[in-house]
């Protein structure tokens, strides 16, 4: 019964242990292509490159609603001395939480 005992826990510890083994692959790649194979990846990759040029571009802004905004506002320049300005003022008093 012991026996027993101790191959169930040796097989319960050896698990995870050959889980994390790494997994051994002698075939590193698939048999290699055959030259129609190659010529026919080279058409397709050929016909989707040109199917790409043939999108236009996007330039024109399809915006309903932009001729009825006005200028977008300006951003303010930043101060130099912001810093050195003006102090800030510490609150008094208790908090009303």
């Amino acid at each position: 019964m012991k026996l027993f005992r101790l191959a169930a826990v040796l097989a319960v510890v050896a698990g995870p242990a050959y889980a994390q083994m790494p997994q051994l692959n002698l075939l590193q790649d698939a048999p290699s292509k055959t030259p129609e194979e190659k010529a026919a990846e080279a058409e397709r990759d050929k016909a989707y490159k040109e199917t790409l040029k043939k999108i236009p571009d996007n330039k024109a802004s399809n915006d309903p609603w932009g001729g009825m905004r006005s200028d977008p506002p300006k951003q303010p320049a930043p101060k130099a001395s912001a810093a050195t300005s003006a102090p800030k003022k510490s609150k008094s008093g208790t908090a009303a939480n």
